[in-house]
């Protein structure tokens, strides 16, 4: 049996203020580290054991990832990184509140901006000061592959390779990895894994700090998938995230 545990970082500080983070480097809330700091004990609890890690260029991620796998014991893990899970761009949205920009554009079109299958926000700027053009971390990328703004179909686009190329042959090879990424690349991923069509996968909610695990046979013919821990929980933490946009 082939294991694939995905999850999505723990909050962030841009998360607890309820601003749009996307390719934003933020760090995160001791909220965020508790909950790292749970999965971890959580999964270390449950047995598993991953051989592999899989991360993005996001400070929030690899935080995570790091706290999972010191709670596990499990730092000596190697440990591989790629633009390609970063979270969704949310264009000139990054960096502002969900709730204020729905008292301003109306709950139908900031929902629109978030979850719209091909829809992106409206783009930065290249010369904006938050464009990932001018972060040193993305210099050896082919400009082309740097966006300024991505609608969720850009962010599938962008994974499936991945997926493709690197993790499903790791996780064929090694029979257990682990992934600490974000919530619209973990869609994009859960999106191809479960054949879901557009409207289905935008309305599946990933929440933060809680593993997610897919089990196949060898061939990658998926058998089950879960969340750990209580089933009322995740419930409650996934409509917590699907009403984040949502005006009071």
């Amino acid at each position: 049996m082939l294991k694939l545990i995905l999850v999505r970082h723990g909050e962030s500080v841009w998360n607890k203020e309820n601003r749009f983070t996307g390719w934003t480097d933020v760090g995160l809330s001791e909220k965020g580290i508790e909950e790292a700091r749970k999965a971890g004990k959580a999964l270390k609890e449950e047995g598993f054991k991953p051989k592999l890690a899989f991360t993005s260029y996001l400070t929030r991620a690899i935080k995570t990832l790091w706290l999972m796998l010191e709670e596990m014991d499990m730092m000596y893990l190697p440990e591989y990184k790629s633009w390609r899970l970063n979270e969704k761009h949310y264009g000139m949205l990054q960096g502002l509140n969900k709730i204020e920009m729905a008292e301003k554009y109306g709950d139908e079109q900031v929902h629109l901006w978030r979850r719209s299958y091909d829809s992106p926000p409206p783009p930065l700027s290249e010369h904006d000061e938050r464009s990932p053009k001018l972060d040193p971390r993305y210099a050896d990328l082919d400009p082309k592959d740097i966006p300024l703004t991505e609608a969720l179909k850009d962010v599938v686009d962008r994974m499936l390779p991945y997926w493709k190329d690197t993790i499903a042959p790791a996780l064929q090879e090694h029979k257990e990895v682990i992934v600490s990424a974000h919530g619209n690349s973990l869609r994009a991923v859960v999106k191809y894994l479960k054949d879901m069509g557009e409207d289905e996968i935008l309305k599946f909610n990933i929440p933060t700090g809680i593993p997610y695990v897919f089990e196949f046979d060898d061939d990658l013919n998926l058998q089950k998938d879960y969340f750990t821990g209580d089933e009322e929980a995740v419930r409650k933490a996934m409509e917590k995230v699907a009403n984040q946009a949502k005006k009071k």
